[in-house]
């Protein structure tokens, strides 16, 4: 596909997919399945969100070589063509990275989610040069996940500019930086769809941007769906003021992963409080008690969420 037709499809609420596992923390395939249909029975369709298999949410790390590819497929087949669909691939080399992404574009998927390789301790001519032979050997999207918190992971705006003439990268999961001011992706906001990665919705696409990272889209797209419209639609303070509103569900995580870490463990566990359970991360991660789900539970009620107390 074409940068401008992939711009098109590349936005909206980026909705990062937990893995369903069962019991004996397997994939369950089926209920992924399941879960797709009914997030697009909810108005996660094209043009609104995407939906994001087998990323850090998702515990794409953790999934084997055979799993990731198998989970994707089912997503892809499951959505008929109504939402796009992307993987992801994570801080491998250029070999890898373009093995894995041609995998992907051959199941299906529109696009991919890629952070820089980090583990190659790149400066930004060798993040430079990582993308240009990735979206040169692919035909799908790729949406740049600036992650300045790794040591490696942040991305300059001068590195992002000349990723421009990259026909393939059209996107970037944008975020504050440590290095340059947040309103430095106005200028970037022309050539890339810009995501919104954190809480600064409103001032986003107030700079030219073009979605966000879901808050809880899995278990809730009736909440995600409303701060789109409203931001869509001009009313910028308002969608804002509604984002924040979930700042309590925010503020639960710093408490659930003093217990156990995982960054599934907080979409998880709102599944599980609003009765569409998804299985436990994987160890070492530790399962939800039956105490943070009854106080998860609370904070939903609590915020107006259609959650039994």
């Amino acid at each position: 596909m074409q940068r401008e037709e992939l711009k098109k499809l590349i936005r909206g609420i980026i909705v990062a997919t937990p893995t369903p596992f069962n019991n004996n923390l397997e994939i369950d395939y089926g209920k992924m399945a399941d879960m797709t249909k009914w997030w697009i029975s909810k108005g996660l369709v094209k043009s609104k969100a995407v939906i994001k298999c087998v990323s850090l949410m998702g515990e794409g790390p953790q999934l084997t070589q055979n799993e990731w590819p198998l989970l994707l497929k089912s997503v892809i087949n499951a959505a008929e063509g109504k939402v796009p669909v992307i993987g992801c691939i994570h801080s491998t080399d250029t070999k890898k990275s373009i093995t894995d992404a041609l995998i992907a574009q051959d199941l299906g998927a529109t696009g991919l989610q890629v952070s820089a390789p980090l583990f190659n301790d790149p400066n930004q001519d060798d993040i430079l040069r990582y993308f240009e032979a990735l979206s040169n050997a692919i035909e799908i999207g790729i949406m740049v996940y600036q992650t300045p918190w790794n040591k490696y992971g942040e991305i300059m705006p001068e590195t992002f500019k000349k990723m421009a003439d990259f026909e393939h990268v059209m996107a970037i999961k944008w975020c504050q930086a440590n290095s340059f001011e947040y309103k430095e992706m106005k200028q970037l906001a022309p050539d890339f769809n810009i995501l919104e990665n954190g809480s600064n919705i409103s001032e986003c696409y107030k700079l030219g941007g073009q979605g966000f990272l879901d808050e809880q889209a899995t278990a809730y797209p009736e909440f995600d769906l409303k701060v789109l419209s409203l931001m869509e639609n001009g009313k910028f303070d308002e969608g804002q003021a509604l984002w924040d509103s979930a700042q309590p569900i925010r503020d639960f995580y710093t408490k659930l992963v003093i217990r156990s870490g995982g960054q599934a463990r907080l979409k998880k566990a709102v599944m599980e409080a609003m009765n569409m359970p998804m299985g436990h991360m994987r160890p070492p991660s530790l399962p939800h008690s039956n105490e943070e789900i009854i106080e998860l539970r609370q904070i939903l009620h609590s915020i107006g969420w259609p959650v039994d107390k």
